[in-house]
């Protein structure tokens, strides 16, 4: 089976400072898998060399077997870690623009969840709160049917009833053939929901293991093991 993601050898310099340094990473289809490490360990990096946004200095990543390019934008749905959308532009609005933009985007899927989520599809951007703009991010993200899904801070700047109700709706709108990455800081609220656990610490991959052999290895939990390992 073709991995969903594999880095080989990958390394991202700016200028002389060494963002990651010689990361081997393969993830198989069908996992969610926690991209965890402090500040400035590397993870939004990674997240946007697979979103095509940045090159690396040397190394390759594929998704799905194919070299990141043209052909890989279909294959990613990326939600980055700061707003980006126009305020001007109604909920409605944006769901259009994805539709005509995206192939693989979900019109139904999409408005589904925001009725689910209770946001207003004629309400302009501008007039949500910063927590309910964050929510229709997360909702044009998870409305595409994607190979791999890249997930910088979804519910960093959503107040901590909404999370699980966050969590839930990734878990049940992803393509589940596809494969989850999730960079959070907030590890004992998406830990329940994750497959395998990647830890970065200074640009290199220190742990990369399943949730329940990081449990039975260590008798920790993947929060206390990262607090112990990341330990100031």
């Amino acid at each position: 089976m073709t991995p969903v993601f594999e880095c080989s050898h990958i390394t991202k310099h700016y200028g002389a400072k060494a963002a990651l340094s010689d990361i081997n990473l393969t993830l198989e289809p069908g996992r969610i898998v926690g991209l965890l490490g402090p500040n400035g360990s590397g993870k939004t990096t990674l997240i946007k060399l697979a979103a095509g946004l940045l090159t690396s200095t040397s190394g390759t990543l594929t998704i799905c077997g194919e070299r990141i390019g043209p052909l890989t934008k279909s294959k990613v749905s990326y939600l980055p870690d700061k707003d980006y959308l126009s305020g001007w532009m109604s909920v409605s609005q944006v769901i259009d623009l994805f539709h005509d933009f995206y192939e693989n985007f979900d019109r139904v899927k999409a408005c589904e969840m925001l009725n689910r989520l209770q946001i207003d599809p004629e309400q302009k951007l501008k007039t949500l709160s910063k927590g309910n703009r964050e929510k229709v991010i997360l909702i044009l993200t998870m409305s595409r049917s994607a190979d791999l899904y890249l997930l910088d801070e979804p519910i960093g700047g959503v107040d901590p009833a909404a999370r699980d109700y966050i969590l839930q709706t990734i878990l049940t709108n992803y393509n589940e053939s596809g494969t989850i990455l999730i960079s959070t800081h907030l590890i004992s609220d998406v830990e329940r929901i994750l497959d395998e656990a990647v830890f970065l610490k200074n640009g290199t991959v220190s742990i990369h293991s399943a949730v329940d052999d990081i449990r039975n290895q260590y008798q920790k939990s993947v929060d206390e093991l990262f607090r112990e390992v990341f330990a100031c």
